[in-house]
């Protein structure tokens, strides 16, 4: 079996967002939550502010005598023991001869037809929630309209009880639409670690092929020859062994799903696979 040298995959990804700029290289979404509505302002209650008390001055404060100055790098290196001996190891087999590959994972993942497809699935999710977010916002915002305009006719406990229910409903709102980006981002991560788990294997397999023995990212290197890049074959070979991915049903956590190689049971939400399409994206089915 070939060693091969990969920095974490996720690393090689992160350095491109997919769907949300020019060159899409990682599907998991971003942290950024959907804008949630602010809640209406309040009159600031009218008080008398006391008088703030004079800092003490210490800049000019004499030094805190009781407390010992620490000691210094220096002294603590000349405290310390004698070293310990260490023997000479004896010569042992050397490392045979480097046979190098290069490999560019953004463009793996371009090439993986798995990858486009949970890009697509996630990104239609994505749209979805904030299409939901602006309604609601736009609820919430009539609801305050109302609120400020019918405020005339009410009593002041009236006034409280209507303040009081549209702040639980802000608050409901924001927490909702939360939980939701979260369990898109947790899809994301699950459909990658698919990826990735095959990917290694991929990388193993097309570098035993070719003799060689250290892989390394395509940046890591300022010059190769094309003869030293295995992405094409990588892209070939994964397309083959996963052409799609398990991604969990729309607004179900991870966490919540059925074990997939478990008996069927009695109704635990599972996983179905999201593949490419050339005209559209598989559909997420819910069971």
């Amino acid at each position: 079996m070939a060693v091969f040298l990969v920095a974490p995959l996720a690393a090689g990804h992160a350095q491109q967002a997919p769907s949300q700029s020019q060159n899409p290289a990682w599907f998991v979404p971003g942290p950024a939550h959907p804008a949630g509505p602010a809640a209406p302002a309040r009159p600031a209650a009218r008080a008398t502010a006391a008088p703030a008390p004079a800092a003490p001055n210490l800049e000019n404060a004499p030094p805190d005598t009781d407390v010992p100055a620490g000691a210094t790098q220096q002294q603590i290196e000349v405290a310390l023991p004698p070293p310990p001996d260490v023997p000479p190891i004896p010569k042992g087999t050397p490392p045979p001869a480097a046979v190098i590959g290069i490999i560019s994972l953004p463009d793996v993942m371009h090439g993986s037809t798995a990858y486009s497809a949970v890009d697509k699935e996630l990104s239609s999710r994505r749209q979805k929630l904030n299409e939901d977010a602006q309604k609601e916002q736009t609820t919430l915002r009539d609801l305050g309209q109302a609120l400020a305009n019918d405020r005339g006719r009410m009593s002041p406990e009236q006034i409280r009880g209507k303040e009081r229910e549209l702040q639980d409903r802000i608050a409901t709102s924001r927490r909702k639409f939360a939980e939701r980006n979260r369990i898109i981002q947790e899809a994301g991560q699950y459909a990658l670690a698919q990826i990735e788990r095959t990917l290694r294997l991929v990388v193993q397999q097309v570098a035993a092929a070719r003799g060689m023995n250290l892989v390394l990212h395509g940046p890591q290197a300022a010059l190769y020859l094309p003869d030293y890049d295995i992405t094409p074959q990588v892209v070939t070979e994964l397309n083959k062994v996963q052409p799609s991915v398990v991604i969990p049903p729309d607004g179900i956590s991870v966490l919540d799903m059925k074990p997939i190689a478990a008996a069927a049971g009695p109704a635990a939400p599972t996983a179905t696979p999201v593949s490419a399409s050339p005209d559209k994206p598989a559909p997420t089915q819910k069971k």
